[in-house]
């Protein structure tokens, strides 16, 4: 048995928030991993190394074209409960790459809201208890109350209209195969982080 399940999740929280890291510290942290041709994680594949790299130019073009439309901005101004989005994620995935940016333009537009990263491989008891449909996805948005460390939600690996995708073609399918998931790349190019945006806020709203 492992003993690692029999920790509170607050103090897992707690733990993890110990080592948690800001978002320029995380891009930092990924363009550091791609000048030494390495990546985050346990595993230290040339695909996960390639998938990094690819998920830094990624993230760096979504700094600087994401937009929040003006309601959204509104409803995160309206927003007035201290919270910290903790988000597990890993340089690799590249669902990360494409929700991340949009967290924290959204985590910049409040005081109330601070924005905290984790990797996955060292917090696995962490994750353990945010799994999705029994699985370890990523990215993972804990959203907690900063003063009392109780959940109040969570969001990921992906935004609504992405899971709706995967889980048809799943269906159909079994897996998702490599044209599923390039398809699934133009989605995100095409929707600009605005269905991440529409499923915060209802986010927000429910808090």
């Amino acid at each position: 048995m492992n003993t690692l399940t029999t920790i509170p999740v607050k103090d897992l929280i707690n733990e993890s928030l110990q080592k948690a890291i800001s978002y320029e510290e995380y891009r930092e942290l990924v363009t550091q991993l791609v000048l030494e041709g390495s990546t985050s994680g346990n595993e230290k594949t040339e695909a996960l190394v390639n998938y990094t790299m690819l998920n830094d130019r990624r993230m760096k073009r979504w700094d600087k074209t994401v937009k929040i439309p003006e309601e959204a901005r509104d409803g995160i101004a309206r927003f007035n409960q201290k919270v910290t989005w903790l988000v597990i994620t890993e340089s690799w995935c590249g669902d990360a790459a494409h929700v991340i940016p949009v967290l924290n333009k959204l985590a910049q537009l409040s005081e109330n809201i601070d924005l905290k990263l984790v990797f996955r491989d060292e917090n696995e008891a962490l994750m353990d208890q945010f799994l999705t449909n029994g699985g370890r996805a990523i990215a993972k948005l804990i959203m907690i109350d900063s003063n009392t460390r109780e959940v109040l939600s969570t969001f990921g690996p992906r935004p609504s209209k992405a899971t709706q995708l995967v889980n048809e073609y799943k269906a159909k399918h079994g897996i998702l195969t490599p044209v599923f998931k390039e398809d699934l790349q133009v989605w995100y190019n095409k929707d600009k982080g605005q269905n991440i945006v529409e499923d915060i806020l209802t986010l927000l709203d429910k808090a």
